[in-house]
């Protein structure tokens, strides 16, 4: 168990998943957390990141710290993404285990189970076939920071782990029109829709996949608690258990929103992998489930949107 005082990194707090860790360590009582700002330290220079580690030896890391993005972006910069991903991982965890962290969470992305994968996805799916090609780059780089934890506890006989959040959403959300995800895409969309009364709102795809999206906030609460109760090198999977199709979602977008208009769908436009549901039954056995229905993290998370005065720019 980590110790109230303890010495805590968050790497990429200003992120969603980051800034949800934070307030959950802060609500938990918490009190010695570190964090830096790009700015002021940049995770893909080696030399910063060996530097601020010999400096603040934090007990424990949360590695959240990522370069994210949604189907467009990834397809559109792969070499970038991998690259960005693997260094600022790879210097993290090294750095991490040069200076004696004691434990570290390593925060990964349900794209990086086989793109064919039994659903729904059990953690030891992982590298049993090929991956999907739209994101790629990301996964492999996921991929090889799981797998370097797992190397370092079997080597040197650490204790870090790694967890897999399924499509995540909520407050610090990216709503950038082109370089987000689908569901802050769709609060964006159906909010613009509304206030400019469009009569329609045209949607990628068929609507057909099925997704699982968890509140970030529940992504937190489990990620503090893995750090107390888990140890293994396998993975942990972070999800509802619960899927439902992209036009059901959409549908329940609007709704939340209150767009009244059509939804059209455009099917000559990408839907993605068909389904991407994970097997929860890991977290549930070490006693965690989730607690925010998608309707009301959707209600949260428009609150979220029209407070967010980075929305505008982004």
């Amino acid at each position: 168990m980590m110790e109230k005082d303890a010495k805590i990194y968050v790497a990429g707090h200003r992120g969603m998943v980051g800034s949800a860790i934070v307030r959950e360590l802060e609500r938990q009582g918490y009190t010695n957390l570190i964090t830096r700002t790009h700015k002021e330290l940049d995770l893909c220079r080696q030399d910063q990141v060996e530097a601020f580690f010999e400096k603040e030896k934090p007990e424990y890391v949360f590695l959240a710290a990522a370069k994210v993005g949604g189907i467009v972006a990834n397809e559109s910069a792969l070499a970038d993404f991998m690259y960005d991903n693997m260094i600022l991982e790879m210097n993290v965890i090294h750095s991490a285990w040069k200076n004696g962290c004691k434990k570290l969470e390593f925060l990964g992305s349900s794209c990086i189970y086989p793109r064919m994968a039994p659903q729904p996805m059990k953690e030891s799916c992982l590298l049993t076939s090929e991956l999907e090609k739209t994101n790629e780059a990301y996964a492999l780089a996921k991929i090889s920071g799981l797998k370097y934890c797992e190397f370092l506890n079997r080597q040197y006989g650490t204790d870090y782990i790694s967890v897999m959040p399924t499509n995540l959403y909520g407050p610090n959300d990216n709503y950038h029109p082109t370089h987000s995800h689908v569901l802050p895409a769709l609060i964006r969309r159906f909010h613009e829709a509304k206030e400019q009364n469009l009569p329609y709102v045209t949607c990628w795809g068929d609507g057909s996949p099925l997704r699982e999206f968890l509140y970030v906030d529940d992504l937190a609460d489990l990620c503090v608690f893995l750090m107390n109760n888990y140890s293994g090198n396998e993975t942990v999977n972070a999800g509802t258990g619960k899927e439902l199709t992209i036009k059901a979602l959409t549908e329940l977008v609007a709704e939340v929103i209150g767009y009244t208009g059509e939804i059209r769908w455009d099917p000559s436009k990408p839907n993605g992998t068909p389904r991407k549901l994970l097997d929860v039954s890991k977290s549930a056995a070490l006693g965690w489930t989730y607690k925010t229905e998608l309707r009301e993290g959707i209600r949260l998370s428009y609150e979220d949107f029209l407070n967010n005065p980075m929305r505008a720019e982004r």
